[in-house]
């Protein structure tokens, strides 16, 4: 995972330098680039943070780079930058997901604020993914049988009512739920079930 930054893109160096300065006074680091086309070489599924990006810059604009990276499935929160004449097509891309939009002249502080924002709403998304990931892990680990199991416990059936309709007998049946215990993690069917919720 790389480390969570601020994302700047604008062919305006001038506004590169302001918004990085004021990003450091409030200790949020950043990276800027002079192009849409620089920010999508150096993006990764990796990249983490929030990018705020020039609606017109010469090249590449900063909605076909929002739109590239929405193509591309990144989940990055993107704030747009916009002058004036711009608005309509900053409303639009807020209906397509973006974060939010700032006209020039813009309000420093309130940017800051709201690119602190983006990048804590990132930094949850990412850990709800990496919960999931980490409990699709653990599923794909189990058996067959295991899984079978699994389900009738989640369904709250006693060992002897899931070796009936198995087909098998209890001690088998106590086996396979020890393993699948041990697999996920857990010492109860309830905590299974709490944490196959957050999976979700």
């Amino acid at each position: 995972m790389s480390e969570a930054r601020a994302h700047l893109v604008d062919d305006d160096e001038a506004i590169r330098d302001a918004l990085s300065w004021l990003l450091g006074t409030r200790g949020i680091p950043c990276s800027t680039y002079a192009s849409a086309e620089e920010f999508l070489a150096a993006w990764s599924a990796q990249t983490a943070g929030c990018v705020v990006i020039d609606m017109r810059m010469s090249g590449m604009s900063g909605l076909d780079c929002f739109e590239t990276l929405s193509g591309r499935g990144s989940r990055l929160p993107v704030i747009i930058l916009t002058g004036h004449g711009d608005v309509p097509l900053a409303v639009a891309s807020l209906k397509r997901g973006a974060f939010d939009f700032f006209e020039k002249p813009f309000n420093d502080n309130e940017l800051a604020t709201r690119i602190a924002e983006a990048m804590a709403l990132d930094a949850r998304q990412r850990a709800e993914n990496a919960t999931v990931d980490s409990i699709n892990a653990l599923l794909s680990r189990l058996t067959t049988r295991e899984r079978q199991i699994m389900d009738h416990v989640l369904a709250g059936k006693y060992n002897k009512v899931i070796a009936d309709e198995l087909n098998i007998s209890m001690r088998t049946v106590e086996v396979h739920r020890a393993n699948l215990f041990d697999k996920m993690g857990v010492k109860t069917a309830v905590e299974l079930a709490n944490l196959l919720q957050r999976g979700h």
